[in-house]
């Protein structure tokens, strides 16, 4: 509207004309200025110049809407910002409905804690009947760590709906239904992403789902100091800006949930306190500096954090997971304790604890067993200081059985300055929790 000519406005044809011959075409060129600058160049009265700019402005500013004519196009336009159930009742009813359609929804957390778990549960959810909650559609699956399951996605299926997975024919139509890319590289996925657009309207594609984000950026399996190094690399940061922006436009273009899992890195001390306003206090700030040590924080920096619309944050704490809505236009922060069972995540309570200060943004991996602290390193650290082991016994990471198993691998690998994860790979840890 700002490039809207001023000869198309309908104003009075002599005050157009004096307009016109003093190279003011447009209602950015006229609302540019004062009053008192439109005066002296176009050599008018206040009142004319006053009553000129007055009619500019109502033609050019956009209507106001009240929040009762946006809550009826809303309900008219319900095809159009619908919502994926997750079945999970507390979260649905905190999003309104489940994962919205048209933005980006980010699944952050450490290793093993259930991010993958959760998009299979998505991606099976998104391919079942209308009838049974479902979108009735096809799934876009962009495995970059090569951790889908198809075992598991059949194994959710038949736990969660029996009634449709026993029936002759079902699973493999379902399982049809899912489209899976493994990309090698940031540039293939490039390549592919105007193939997925074409997709997305071709085959009734009604789920996108990129399992991680971090992983394709970094080609990496998410080390934290490359992803610091990432997150202040200008030219590596304006690529990603481009893929997300796009993305972003694939999700506005197909009206369609866009689902992305990120991984997280180690908080650094400078960044504890970015956001004054998560602390009550400067004193209470200094106070928690050693507590907050313990902190993870998501990967890839600021901008991709303004750039998701939903931000699930899946953690643990005390033994116990928790996914946190940590980021949402529509709910306070919440906070649900969960299990995954055989039929996928599940939900001990509909009752969702509200968060405040630091603990809304904070990632906690506290409290778990060394397996699941050992897949979160294997995946994100090539080399193993020693610092790094003392960090996870400082966090609790590491629980009593943990420390006794640590301590014999050390002894047994003769630990010098570091441990190599190749060594640490001949014991059968074999529990690649998704």
């Amino acid at each position: 509207m700002a490039n809207k000519q001023i000869s198309q406005m309908g104003l009075p044809k002599s005050i157009a004309n004096v307009f016109a011959a003093r190279n003011v075409f447009t209602a950015k060129d006229a609302l540019s200025l004062t009053e008192f600058e439109l005066m002296e160049l176009l050599d008018v009265g206040l009142a004319q110049v006053t009553s000129a700019v007055a009619h500019i402005s109502e033609i050019v500013c956009p209507p106001y809407q009240t929040a009762l004519s946006l809550m009826e196009l809303r309900v008219q336009n319900e095809h159009l910002a619908g919502h994926l159930p997750t079945h999970m009742k507390g979260l649905d009813e905190a999003l309104c409905g489940g994962i919205p359609f048209g933005v980006l929804t980010e699944l952050v957390g450490p290793a093993g804690i259930g991010k993958t778990q959760f998009c299979l549960k998505l991606s099976l959810l998104a391919s079942l009947p209308a009838s049974y909650g479902g979108l009735d559609g096809h799934v876009i699956y962009i495995d970059v760590e090569s951790k889908f399951s198809s075992r598991r996605l059949i194994e959710i299926g038949v736990k969660s709906f029996p009634e449709i997975f026993h029936r002759k024919g079902m699973a493999q139509e379902m399982a049809g239904r899912i489209h899976v890319l493994r990309p090698a590289s940031l540039s293939e996925f490039t390549e592919s992403l105007q193939q997925i657009k074409v997709s997305l309207l071709q085959n009734q594609v009604k789920l996108l789902v990129i399992d991680s984000m971090a992983a394709l950026v970094t080609g990496i399996g998410g080390c934290s100091t490359l992803f610091r190094e990432f997150e202040h690399a200008a030219p590596r940061q304006n690529t990603l800006g481009w893929h997300v922006s796009f993305i972003k436009s694939l999700a506005e273009f197909s009206r369609i949930p866009v689902v992305v899992t990120n991984q997280v890195r180690s908080q650094s001390r400078d960044e504890i306190c970015h956001y004054y306003f998560q602390v009550q206090s400067w004193n209470e700030t200094i106070e928690d500096r050693t507590r907050h040590d313990s902190h993870l924080v998501a990967a890839l920096g600021i901008n991709w954090a303004h750039a998701v619309t939903i931000r699930l944050v899946l953690e643990a704490k005390s033994d116990q997971r928790f996914i946190k809505v940590a980021k949402s236009p529509i709910s306070p922060p919440l906070a649900f304790p969960f299990n995954i069972t055989s039929s996928g995540i599940l939900l001990l309570s509909d009752d969702g604890i509200e968060l405040t200060g630091p603990d809304i943004n904070a990632i906690h991996c506290q409290g778990l067993s060394l397996r699941f602290c050992w897949v979160n390193l294997q995946k994100n650290i090539e080399w193993m200081p020693k610092t790094t082991i003392g960090h996870y016994l400082k966090c609790g990471a590491l629980n009593a059985d943990g420390i006794h198993h640590l301590v014999f691998l050390l002894v047994a690998f003769q630990w010098n300055n570091f441990i190599r994860t190749d060594k640490l790979k001949l014991f059968n840890f074999t529990d690649h929790a998704m």
